[in-house]
Protein backbone atom coordinates (compact mmCIF):
# COMPACT_ATOMS: atom_id res chain seq x y z
CA UNK A 1 0.00 0.00 0.00
CA UNK A 2 2.82 2.24 0.77
CA UNK A 3 4.18 2.08 -3.27
CA UNK A 4 0.76 3.28 -4.27
CA UNK A 5 1.30 6.33 -1.93
CA UNK A 6 2.53 8.55 -5.10
CA UNK A 7 -0.65 7.18 -6.99
CA UNK A 8 -3.15 8.41 -3.83
CA UNK A 9 -1.19 12.12 -3.89
CA UNK A 10 -1.75 12.66 -7.84
CA UNK A 11 -5.01 11.45 -7.43
CA UNK A 12 -5.61 13.97 -4.59
CA UNK A 13 -4.21 17.01 -6.42
CA UNK A 14 -6.29 16.43 -9.59
CA UNK A 15 -9.09 16.55 -7.40
CA UNK A 16 -8.12 19.54 -5.48
CA UNK A 17 -7.23 21.62 -8.36
CA UNK A 18 -10.54 20.70 -10.33
CA UNK A 19 -12.35 21.81 -7.01
CA UNK A 20 -10.22 24.97 -7.27
CA UNK A 21 -11.18 25.64 -10.68
CA UNK A 22 -14.88 24.96 -9.51
CA UNK A 23 -14.43 26.86 -6.98
CA UNK A 24 -13.70 29.86 -8.92
CA UNK A 25 -16.10 29.82 -10.79
CA UNK A 26 -18.95 30.30 -8.13
CA UNK A 27 -20.23 33.42 -6.15
CA UNK A 28 -22.12 36.40 -5.95
CA UNK A 29 -20.42 38.20 -9.05
CA UNK A 30 -21.39 36.68 -12.69
CA UNK A 31 -18.46 37.28 -14.71
CA UNK A 32 -18.24 36.14 -18.00
CA UNK A 33 -17.18 32.70 -18.66
CA UNK A 34 -13.34 33.30 -18.82
CA UNK A 35 -11.35 30.09 -19.65
CA UNK A 36 -8.73 28.76 -17.08
CA UNK A 37 -6.28 29.05 -19.85
CA UNK A 38 -7.28 33.19 -19.99
CA UNK A 39 -7.36 33.75 -16.06
CA UNK A 40 -3.52 32.48 -15.89
CA UNK A 41 -2.63 34.63 -18.65
CA UNK A 42 -4.00 37.33 -16.67
CA UNK A 43 -1.98 37.03 -13.61
CA UNK A 44 0.84 36.95 -15.89
CA UNK A 45 -0.31 40.02 -17.84
CA UNK A 46 -2.59 42.31 -16.88
CA UNK A 47 -3.13 43.65 -20.47
CA UNK A 48 -5.24 41.17 -21.50
CA UNK A 49 -8.61 41.19 -22.49
CA UNK A 50 -10.47 40.55 -19.07
CA UNK A 51 -13.07 43.43 -18.23
CA UNK A 52 -11.22 45.29 -15.31
CA UNK A 53 -14.47 44.63 -12.89
CA UNK A 54 -13.59 40.31 -13.95
CA UNK A 55 -9.91 40.92 -13.46
CA UNK A 56 -10.66 42.33 -9.92
CA UNK A 57 -12.91 39.55 -8.58
CA UNK A 58 -11.03 36.57 -9.97
CA UNK A 59 -7.45 37.61 -8.83
CA UNK A 60 -7.82 40.12 -5.56
CA UNK A 61 -11.07 38.48 -3.99
CA UNK A 62 -12.15 34.89 -5.57
CA UNK A 63 -8.48 33.64 -5.85
CA UNK A 64 -6.45 34.93 -2.48
CA UNK A 65 -9.65 33.47 -0.81
CA UNK A 66 -8.93 30.08 -3.31
CA UNK A 67 -5.19 29.79 -1.97
CA UNK A 68 -6.07 30.47 1.78
CA UNK A 69 -8.65 28.06 1.97
CA UNK A 70 -6.09 25.07 0.42
CA UNK A 71 -2.99 26.52 2.79
CA UNK A 72 -5.15 26.74 5.91
CA UNK A 73 -6.54 23.49 5.58
CA UNK A 74 -3.74 21.55 4.75
CA UNK A 75 -1.70 22.77 7.93
CA UNK A 76 -4.48 22.50 10.22
CA UNK A 77 -5.10 18.94 9.03
CA UNK A 78 -1.15 17.97 9.11
CA UNK A 79 -1.05 19.86 12.92
CA UNK A 80 -3.66 17.39 13.88
CA UNK A 81 -2.34 14.59 12.39
CA UNK A 82 0.98 14.84 13.61
CA UNK A 83 -0.12 15.75 17.52
CA UNK A 84 -2.59 12.56 16.90
CA UNK A 85 0.61 10.61 16.21
CA UNK A 86 2.80 12.14 19.18
CA UNK A 87 -0.03 12.03 22.00
CA UNK A 88 -0.99 8.26 20.42
CA UNK A 89 -4.67 9.67 20.85
CA UNK A 90 -7.57 10.96 17.56
CA UNK A 91 -8.85 13.12 20.03
CA UNK A 92 -5.32 15.26 20.20
CA UNK A 93 -6.57 17.69 17.56
CA UNK A 94 -5.53 21.61 17.93
CA UNK A 95 -8.95 22.51 18.77
CA UNK A 96 -10.01 19.82 20.96
CA UNK A 97 -7.08 20.23 23.71
CA UNK A 98 -7.19 24.14 23.67
CA UNK A 99 -4.40 24.94 21.31
CA UNK A 100 -6.87 26.75 18.59
CA UNK A 101 -8.24 28.32 21.96
CA UNK A 102 -4.97 29.87 23.20
CA UNK A 103 -4.25 31.06 19.96
CA UNK A 104 -7.29 33.05 19.48
CA UNK A 105 -6.97 34.25 23.42
CA UNK A 106 -3.73 36.13 22.55
CA UNK A 107 -5.49 37.12 18.98
CA UNK A 108 -8.23 38.65 21.20
CA UNK A 109 -5.84 40.60 23.49
CA UNK A 110 -4.27 41.87 20.40
CA UNK A 111 -6.83 43.29 18.89
CA UNK A 112 -8.57 45.11 22.01
CA UNK A 113 -5.15 46.15 23.51
CA UNK A 114 -2.84 46.10 20.77
CA UNK A 115 -2.95 49.98 20.39
CA UNK A 116 -1.38 50.61 24.29
CA UNK A 117 1.33 48.16 24.03
CA UNK A 118 2.21 48.32 20.14
CA UNK A 119 4.00 51.46 20.86
CA UNK A 120 6.88 49.46 22.71
CA UNK A 121 7.56 47.07 19.55
CA UNK A 122 9.61 47.93 16.78
CA UNK A 123 8.04 49.27 13.58
CA UNK A 124 8.87 46.52 11.41
CA UNK A 125 6.92 44.04 13.82
CA UNK A 126 3.36 45.99 13.58
CA UNK A 127 2.28 44.29 10.61
CA UNK A 128 3.33 40.94 11.76
CA UNK A 129 2.08 41.33 15.26
CA UNK A 130 -1.50 39.48 15.45
CA UNK A 131 0.58 36.71 13.94
CA UNK A 132 2.89 36.66 16.75
CA UNK A 133 0.45 37.09 19.73
CA UNK A 134 -1.40 34.23 18.20
CA UNK A 135 1.39 32.08 17.71
CA UNK A 136 2.79 32.48 21.17
CA UNK A 137 -0.74 32.09 22.23
CA UNK A 138 -0.73 28.59 20.57
CA UNK A 139 2.49 27.76 21.85
CA UNK A 140 2.19 28.44 25.58
CA UNK A 141 -1.39 26.17 25.68
CA UNK A 142 0.30 23.60 23.74
CA UNK A 143 3.64 23.46 25.84
CA UNK A 144 1.01 23.83 29.26
CA UNK A 145 -1.37 20.80 27.79
CA UNK A 146 2.00 18.78 26.74
CA UNK A 147 3.67 19.03 30.28
CA UNK A 148 0.35 18.46 32.62
CA UNK A 149 -1.17 15.49 30.45
CA UNK A 150 2.26 13.51 29.90
CA UNK A 151 4.27 11.49 32.13
CA UNK A 152 6.89 9.16 31.57
CA UNK A 153 5.79 9.11 28.12
CA UNK A 154 2.33 8.36 28.59
CA UNK A 155 -0.48 10.32 28.00
CA UNK A 156 -3.38 10.85 30.22
CA UNK A 157 -6.46 11.25 27.58
CA UNK A 158 -8.76 12.91 30.65
CA UNK A 159 -6.36 15.07 31.85
CA UNK A 160 -5.29 16.12 28.45
CA UNK A 161 -9.46 16.70 27.32
CA UNK A 162 -10.16 18.49 30.81
CA UNK A 163 -7.11 20.51 30.06
CA UNK A 164 -8.66 22.02 26.83
CA UNK A 165 -11.96 22.72 28.36
CA UNK A 166 -10.17 24.55 30.91
CA UNK A 167 -8.13 27.02 28.33
CA UNK A 168 -11.28 26.95 26.10
CA UNK A 169 -13.28 27.96 29.29
CA UNK A 170 -10.57 30.84 30.28
CA UNK A 171 -10.38 31.78 26.66
CA UNK A 172 -14.22 32.83 26.84
CA UNK A 173 -14.39 34.27 29.42
CA UNK A 174 -11.21 36.48 28.89
CA UNK A 175 -12.95 37.21 25.76
CA UNK A 176 -16.07 37.80 26.59
CA UNK A 177 -14.53 40.77 28.90
CA UNK A 178 -12.68 41.93 25.79
CA UNK A 179 -16.01 42.15 23.97
CA UNK A 180 -17.49 44.67 26.57
CA UNK A 181 -14.54 46.62 26.60
CA UNK A 182 -14.33 46.62 23.13
CA UNK A 183 -15.09 49.88 20.22
CA UNK A 184 -17.77 48.62 17.71
CA UNK A 185 -14.90 48.38 15.17
CA UNK A 186 -12.98 46.00 17.72
CA UNK A 187 -16.18 43.64 18.49
CA UNK A 188 -16.68 43.01 14.54
CA UNK A 189 -13.26 41.83 14.61
CA UNK A 190 -13.41 39.47 17.60
CA UNK A 191 -16.68 37.97 16.20
CA UNK A 192 -14.52 37.14 12.92
CA UNK A 193 -12.26 35.66 14.53
CA UNK A 194 -15.10 33.52 17.13
CA UNK A 195 -16.50 32.09 13.91
CA UNK A 196 -14.01 31.94 11.39
CA UNK A 197 -13.88 33.22 7.77
CA UNK A 198 -11.66 33.65 4.73
CA UNK A 199 -12.94 36.84 3.45
CA UNK A 200 -9.83 39.03 4.75
CA UNK A 201 -7.48 37.02 2.06
CA UNK A 202 -5.01 38.91 0.52
CA UNK A 203 -1.91 38.27 -1.53
CA UNK A 204 0.39 39.33 1.32
CA UNK A 205 -1.10 36.70 3.47
CA UNK A 206 -0.95 33.88 1.55
CA UNK A 207 2.48 34.49 1.14
CA UNK A 208 3.25 34.93 4.96
CA UNK A 209 0.98 31.33 5.28
CA UNK A 210 2.74 29.75 2.03
CA UNK A 211 6.51 30.66 4.28
CA UNK A 212 5.12 29.09 7.72
CA UNK A 213 3.77 26.22 5.84
CA UNK A 214 6.84 25.55 3.70
CA UNK A 215 9.09 25.36 6.72
CA UNK A 216 6.56 23.78 9.23
CA UNK A 217 6.32 21.18 6.39
CA UNK A 218 10.54 20.58 5.40
CA UNK A 219 10.25 18.22 8.69
CA UNK A 220 6.84 17.57 9.80
CA UNK A 221 6.00 15.67 6.59
CA UNK A 222 8.90 13.33 6.56
CA UNK A 223 8.32 12.23 9.94
CA UNK A 224 5.62 9.62 9.03
CA UNK A 225 8.00 6.76 10.13
CA UNK A 226 9.35 7.88 13.04
CA UNK A 227 5.11 8.51 13.88
CA UNK A 228 4.76 5.03 13.23
CA UNK A 229 7.32 3.85 15.82
CA UNK A 230 6.61 6.34 18.23
CA UNK A 231 3.10 4.47 18.09
CA UNK A 232 4.85 1.28 19.42
CA UNK A 233 6.44 3.55 22.26
CA UNK A 234 8.76 5.96 23.02
CA UNK A 235 11.44 3.30 24.22
CA UNK A 236 11.01 1.53 21.26
CA UNK A 237 11.47 3.78 19.04
CA UNK A 238 14.65 5.14 20.55
CA UNK A 239 15.93 1.37 20.44
CA UNK A 240 15.17 1.96 16.65
CA UNK A 241 17.16 5.14 16.23
CA UNK A 242 14.41 7.63 16.40
CA UNK A 243 15.16 10.84 18.49
CA UNK A 244 11.80 11.07 20.01
CA UNK A 245 12.18 14.21 22.17
CA UNK A 246 13.80 15.83 19.47
CA UNK A 247 10.29 15.25 17.00
CA UNK A 248 8.48 15.96 19.75
CA UNK A 249 9.98 19.50 20.59
CA UNK A 250 9.38 20.55 16.88
CA UNK A 251 6.28 18.77 16.71
CA UNK A 252 4.87 21.28 19.68
CA UNK A 253 6.55 23.75 17.67
CA UNK A 254 5.78 23.82 14.24
CA UNK A 255 2.24 22.85 15.01
CA UNK A 256 1.88 25.59 17.17
CA UNK A 257 3.56 28.26 14.65
CA UNK A 258 0.79 26.73 11.79
CA UNK A 259 -2.55 26.85 13.81
CA UNK A 260 -1.00 30.47 15.73
CA UNK A 261 -0.74 31.49 11.83
CA UNK A 262 -4.05 30.16 10.94
CA UNK A 263 -5.85 31.46 13.52
CA UNK A 264 -4.33 35.11 12.88
CA UNK A 265 -5.44 34.87 9.47
CA UNK A 266 -9.02 33.26 9.55
CA UNK A 267 -10.05 33.38 13.00
CA UNK A 268 -11.51 29.66 14.82
CA UNK A 269 -11.97 27.25 12.17
CA UNK A 270 -12.33 23.68 14.48
CA UNK A 271 -12.13 19.96 13.35
CA UNK A 272 -10.43 20.01 10.38
CA UNK A 273 -7.67 18.35 12.01
CA UNK A 274 -9.71 15.74 13.47
CA UNK A 275 -11.88 15.12 10.43
CA UNK A 276 -9.15 14.44 7.96
CA UNK A 277 -6.93 12.09 10.08
CA UNK A 278 -9.80 10.44 11.04
CA UNK A 279 -11.31 9.40 7.79
CA UNK A 280 -7.52 8.51 6.43
CA UNK A 281 -7.40 6.11 9.56
CA UNK A 282 -10.17 4.24 8.79
CA UNK A 283 -8.61 3.49 5.23
CA UNK A 284 -5.12 2.93 6.27
CA UNK A 285 -5.22 1.74 9.71
CA UNK A 286 -2.61 4.20 11.61
CA UNK A 287 0.03 4.18 9.18
CA UNK A 288 1.21 7.67 9.30
CA UNK A 289 4.04 7.18 6.39
CA UNK A 290 0.69 7.41 4.10
CA UNK A 291 -1.23 9.21 6.24
CA UNK A 292 0.89 12.29 6.81
CA UNK A 293 1.60 13.40 3.28
CA UNK A 294 -2.29 12.89 2.25
CA UNK A 295 -3.61 15.05 5.15
CA UNK A 296 -1.70 17.61 3.91
CA UNK A 297 -4.07 17.18 0.38
CA UNK A 298 -7.29 16.23 1.76
CA UNK A 299 -7.19 18.91 4.54
CA UNK A 300 -7.37 21.31 1.62
CA UNK A 301 -10.42 19.74 -0.23
CA UNK A 302 -12.19 20.07 2.69
CA UNK A 303 -12.03 23.31 3.67
CA UNK A 304 -12.12 24.78 0.04
CA UNK A 305 -15.06 22.80 -0.11
CA UNK A 306 -16.44 24.25 2.93
CA UNK A 307 -15.62 27.46 1.95
CA UNK A 308 -17.32 27.39 -1.51
CA UNK A 309 -20.64 26.20 0.60
CA UNK A 310 -20.16 28.82 3.33
CA UNK A 311 -20.14 31.48 0.48
CA UNK A 312 -22.67 29.99 -1.95
CA UNK A 313 -25.50 28.09 -0.01
CA UNK A 314 -26.83 31.69 1.20
CA UNK A 315 -25.67 34.20 -1.20
CA UNK A 316 -25.27 36.74 -1.09
CA UNK A 317 -24.65 36.16 2.77
CA UNK A 318 -21.86 34.06 4.03
CA UNK A 319 -22.03 31.59 6.65
CA UNK A 320 -18.94 31.43 8.45
CA UNK A 321 -16.23 28.29 7.87
CA UNK A 322 -16.28 27.57 11.03
CA UNK A 323 -19.54 26.52 11.97
CA UNK A 324 -19.57 24.32 8.83
CA UNK A 325 -16.71 22.95 10.00
CA UNK A 326 -18.17 22.25 13.52
CA UNK A 327 -21.54 20.81 12.11
CA UNK A 328 -19.20 18.58 9.86
CA UNK A 329 -16.92 17.61 12.56
CA UNK A 330 -19.27 17.39 15.72
CA UNK A 331 -20.67 13.99 14.26
CA UNK A 332 -17.16 12.56 13.83
CA UNK A 333 -16.15 13.38 17.16
CA UNK A 334 -19.18 11.52 18.51
CA UNK A 335 -18.32 8.34 16.27
CA UNK A 336 -15.21 8.37 17.79
CA UNK A 337 -16.05 8.79 21.30
CA UNK A 338 -18.52 5.85 20.91
CA UNK A 339 -15.57 3.71 19.37
CA UNK A 340 -13.70 4.78 21.96
CA UNK A 341 -16.15 3.57 24.80
CA UNK A 342 -16.31 0.38 23.31
CA UNK A 343 -12.81 -0.29 23.18
CA UNK A 344 -12.48 0.33 26.91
Amino acid sequence: MQNKLPLYLILSLLLLVVLAVISLYMGVYEFEKHSVAEIIATVFNPNTAIPESDRFVLLELRLPRIVMAILIGSALAVSGTCLQGMFKNPLATPDLIGITAGSTLFAAITIVLGSSFKKYIPEVLHYSILSIAAFIGALIAMTFIYRISTSKGKTNVIIMLLSGVAITALTRAVTGFLTYLSTDEELRDLTFWEMGSLGAASWTKNGILAVVIAVAYSFLITKGKALNAMMLGERDAQHLGIPVEKVKKRIVILTALMVGTSVAFAGTIGFVGLIIPYILRLIFKSNYHIILPLSAVLGSILLLTADTISRTLVAPSEIPIGILTAFMGAPIFIAILIHYKKSM
